[in-house]
Parts: C-alpha cells; structure tokens; sequence
C-alpha cells in the first residue's frame, strides 16, 4: 500500500518549523518595538487629546478641572466666540491659509513635477550638477531663507502683499527630488518612445503620460507642501503687517500676544479653540488623500 505524504507523521523537526513564527511574535526586541511605537504614539497624540478637551471648556475652567478631561462642554459657544471676535477676523485668516496653502502647494507641485521629470528623462549636460544643487537645497532649513527674502522683496515692494509669501511657497527642492525618483523609477522609456513614435509632442507626452504615472508621487508631494506653507509661521509674520493678509497661524500667536492688555484681551479658551479649529482642515485633507499619499511614498522607497 503506497503511502501519501499527507499520512506523513508529524517529525519534530516540522513541529519546531510550525512554532517558530509563534515564538517570534514574543520576542523580546519585538515586544521593544512595540514599546518605543505605543510611547511615540502617546507623545504625539497627547498634545492633541488636549487640545481637543480643553476647546470644549470655559476660561475659568481651564484652571479649576483636569487638563485632560472634559468639564462643562461649551464648544459650539467657542467656536462662535472665535469667528465674532474682532469683527470676524478668523475667518479671514483661514481664507488666507487656505489661498497660500493651496495655490503655493498646487505650482509648486507642477513646478516639481516637470523639473523631476527633466531631471530624470532628459540627458543634457549638467543634469547631475542641477540634481546635486537640488539635493543641497533639501538640507537648507527654510527659516534661514526668510531674512534673505525679505530683504529681496522690499525694494520690488512686495512685501506686505499676497505675493510675499505666494512666491516662495511654489518652490520645493524636496518635491523636485522626489518626482526626479519617482520620475525615474516609474515612467518607462518605451512608453515615451511610443509616444514619440504616435507623433506626440514633448508637452503632450509629459501631460498625459508622465503626469498619471506620476500621480502617487505627486499627491505626496502636494500634502507635504500643504502641510508646510499651512504650518509656515515665520515667512508669514516677516512679510505681512497687514492683519487681513495675515494666515491663521500669525493670527492666532497676535491673539495670544494680546493676552491680560486690557480690553482687547483674548480669553485662553478662545485661542485653544481656534487652534483646535486650525488642525481641522490638515486632518480632513489627510485622510482624504491618504491612500494617495501611502501608496507614493511605498512606491518611492521600493523603486528609488
């Protein structure tokens, strides 16, 4: 009578194999990691639980009650309070963040894209020299940049306009270089070529192949630019003394700078409440684009 193999007897050299990625799942450098990601998880998420808590409270509660705990819950009557004080002021300054974030970070995404793709499509002479200028532009911090500008944009008398913070928001040295890997790793010469071939242009070629392919990155791209000119306090406060151009984030530090000068006083919980109200659209556009945005930095770290 033949034997399958399905009859076998358990050896048990197969039993070990079985429970080995049983044991692996206790090991203690796994149990580490998991340790080091649960306290940064509490690092970063702590700051916003108390954000979110202390938003929905009145001022004199803010000091008698539990930091992290609700007491009388009094959002709605914030956020009213933040969008009718000083004549409605708020509300201009998220218009205002919402036109630098995003026209700034839609050019400056095409901007990147078409140098990235003629940093990684195109051979001409002294293409890795550009790459490498790029690439020094990245490690740059940006608020060593905001003197310098200022000091270029007044005597062209662009500061204090919209302009002043427009214009240095569409460039993005990190945005060149990752559509230029993106670019290099995902676009397939023979699709160009077969595009030449159909009678295409370069242009064409760029807008509606290049651009699609490019998409994941692009979009990656996009949310980190939105993120930074949203967040961008420095550039802003150097370049606008106008309070009707000012974003939200210089409106709100002026609030807190008015804080016990008499009449013009803004109660703490009113500047906890704008802030809290401030993260909402950086969060709805998170987890609006955040398929996007996972699957071009997974393709990226895969193929660059």
């Amino acid at each position: 009578m033949s034997l399958h193999l399905t009859d076998r007897p358990d050896t048990g050299t197969e039993r070990t194999a079985r429970t080995e990625p049983r044991r692996a799942r206790f090991s203690p450098a796994r149990w580490i990691i998991l340790a080091g990601m649960i306290m940064s998880a509490v690092y970063f998420l702590l700051p916003v639980w108390w954000l979110l808590v202390n938003s929905t409270k009145e001022n004199n509660q803010l000091y008698s009650t539990n930091g992290f705990w609700f007491a009388h819950f009094s959002l709605f009557s914030n956020v009213q309070s933040v969008f009718t004080r000083s004549g409605g002021i708020y509300g201009q300054w998220l218009a205002n963040s919402a036109l630098y974030a995003v026209l700034g970070a839609g050019i400056s995404t095409l901007i990147s894209a078409m140098a990235g793709y003629a940093l990684a499509k195109y051979r001409y002479r002294g293409r890795e020299a550009i790459f490498n200028v790029v690439l020094g532009a990245v490690l740059i911090p940006q608020p060593l940049l905001a003197i310098p500008l200022y000091l270029m944009f007044s005597p062209v008398h662009i500061v204090n306009t919209y302009w002043s913070v427009l214009l240095p928001s569409m460039v993005s040295p990190f945005g060149v270089y990752l559509s230029r890997v993106y670019a290099a790793a995902s676009v397939p010469d023979e699709l160009l070529e077969a595009g030449r071939i159909d009678g295409a242009g370069e242009f064409r070629i760029f807008s509606t192949i290049a651009l699609r392919v490019m998409s994941p990155a692009l979009v990656t791209v996009f949310l980190f630019q939105f993120v930074a000119i949203w967040t961008n306090y420095l550039l802003p406060a150097l370049m606008l003394a106008n309070q009707k151009l000012q974003p939200v984030t210089v409106g709100i530090v002026g609030w807190q700078s008015q804080r016990g000068i008499g009449s013009s006083s803004v109660p703490f919980n009113i500047i906890i409440t704008a802030a809290m109200v401030s993260v909402v659209p950086l969060v709805i556009m998170f987890l609006f684009l955040q398929r996007f945005w996972r699957s071009g930095l997974a393709a990226g770290s895969l193929k660059g």
